[in-house]
């Protein structure tokens, strides 16, 4: 049984009942009020006021924020919901909210702009932050490159302590991040130092003593593998290299969280037959969460012509023995929800690097085993009641077709998300929906062709 936390209701109560008060002012033009109830809230609470917003209240509420928390609120919204709120503010107050991001938070934004909007703001860009933005969008769409910061701090491996801690300090304010610092040989990186073990070290010792084996990343490689990486390894920031092994910026951790947060939120929604919206719900225009679901709906809809088929082909089994009708749901179902808890499991085993495309026979191997047992416990069961309630020539066409429908679902649930990853697909496309379809087709095959020979039909 599922345990509340004490109070969640209540919070979400007192949310609703802030975003109703803050309409309401909003309706009654009290934008004094509208401010006091604003500031009087924390900056996550303001974020998921302005993300319930509609784009115009949204646009007037964030024009009440005092500047340094109005930058901090921008950061944490989505990136559409930036571009949202860029297109309702003046163009000065644009130009100064994107000159604070930071290169790596600015080049998400403008991927999200139109090309000449992106190019304007762009233009109005110190020449030191065009050269920050452009080395990141200068990287693939997706690549670690795209995310990573290239505000960072590099220590030369011959450097003393000493030296180190001041080269630090003189960067503090522009650096994205200080507790991790890439050392570099000649322009190449050769280890990383923690900033505590800087800190505690004597004066003359070489940093090069100080430093431990770099574990780094290639700035082409895909962000959801870096970021998997970081979290693997518990690293606070990941150093990011050229090909050349030269530092070119750094991936952190808050970062990695998002990338990850991301995938998690794809993985489902298509598992699901639908596409990510990556935005939040309520602010997500209805046209987009049509266009989320429709394609995949009419895909699976072709797909389920095949059960339509199969019906159709043992149609004259059917009509000799009406009572095989009756167990169709039960049959279907199980063996869909048996290859969808493979396929889950598979999926998420593939994206922790538990499991590589070479290790699909013995993915297809142990689904084999497992749904083998899944079917003869439901089989059994299955079996016994049918039996006592239809006859036991019909239960034992169910409990045959339980072994034989769990253990071929399992297996294909197992192996889809191998396949997709050796063709370089996303697993996720090829899970629940597909695997359902797939199994309803051939599990009503098994189906008839058990129920033909036990039944002599």
């Amino acid at each position: 049984m599922r345990t509340r936390r004490p109070g969640r209701a209540k919070e979400r109560r007192a949310e609703a009942s802030l975003e109703d008060r803050i309409r309401a002012g909003l309706r009654r033009g009290d934008l004094d009020e509208v401010r006091d109830r604003l500031l009087a809230r924390s900056l996550p609470e303001q974020v998921a006021l302005l993300e319930r917003l509609a784009p115009a209240d949204r646009a007037v509420v964030y024009r009440l924020l005092p500047r340094g928390r109005a930058f901090e609120v921008f950061t944490r919204l989505d990136a559409p919901l930036q571009r949202e709120l860029l297109e309702a503010l003046q163009e000065e107050e644009v130009r100064g909210v994107v000159d604070d991001l930071d290169p790596d938070d600015r080049v998400r934004l403008l991927d999200e702009l139109p090309a000449t909007v992106a190019r304007r703001l762009l233009a109005g860009l110190t020449p030191q932050e065009q050269d920050a933005t452009g080395l990141v969008m200068g990287y693939p769409t997706g690549s670690v490159g795209r995310l990573m910061s290239p505000e960072l701090v590099v220590l030369d491996a011959a450097a003393t302590a000493a030296q180190a801690r001041d080269t630090v300090r003189s960067r503090l304010e522009t650096a994205e991040t200080v507790y991790m610092l890439p050392v570099v040989t000649a322009g190449r990186l050769t280890g990383v130092v923690g900033l505590r073990r800087l800190l505690a070290a004597d004066d003359d010792v070489p940093v090069a003593a100080l430093a431990r084996e770099p574990v780094a990343v290639d700035a082409r490689v895909p962000a959801e593998e870096a970021a998997r990486l970081c979290a693997r390894e518990k690293l606070v920031a990941l150093p990011v290299v050229d090909g050349d092994r030269r530092p070119v910026g750094v991936f952190t951790f808050d970062d990695a969280l998002d990338v990850l947060e991301a995938a998690e939120d794809e993985d489902v929604a298509r598992s699901g037959g639908a596409e990510p919206l990556g935005r939040p719900y309520l602010s997500t225009p209805v046209r987009a969460v049509y266009r989320a679901r429709i394609v995949w709906l009419l895909v699976l809809g072709v797909g389920a012509t095949l059960t339509v088929r199969v019906l159709e082909a043992f149609e004259a089994t059917l009509e000799q023995m009406v009572v095989l009708s009756v167990f169709i749901p039960l049959l279907i179902g199980t063996g869909g929800n048996t290859g969808n808890q493979a396929a889950t499991t598979v999926t998420r085993a593939l994206a922790l690097g538990d499991v590589r495309v070479r290790d699909g026979a013995r993915v297809a191997l142990r689904e084999l085993r497992t749904g083998a047992l899944l079917g003869a416990s439901l089989g059994t069961a299955g079996l016994v009641g049918v039996g006592l309630l239809y006859g036991w020539d019909v239960g034992v066409v169910i409990g045959l077709t339980l072994l034989v429908v769990c253990s071929l679902a399992a297996t294909v649930g197992g192996l889809m998300p191998v396949l997709a990853r050796a063709l370089r697909v996303d697993p996720a496309v090829f899970s629940n929906p597909f695997i359902t379809t797939f199994v309803d087709a051939s599990g009503l095959v098994v189906y008839f062709l058990v129920a033909a020979a036990v039944l002599g039909l």
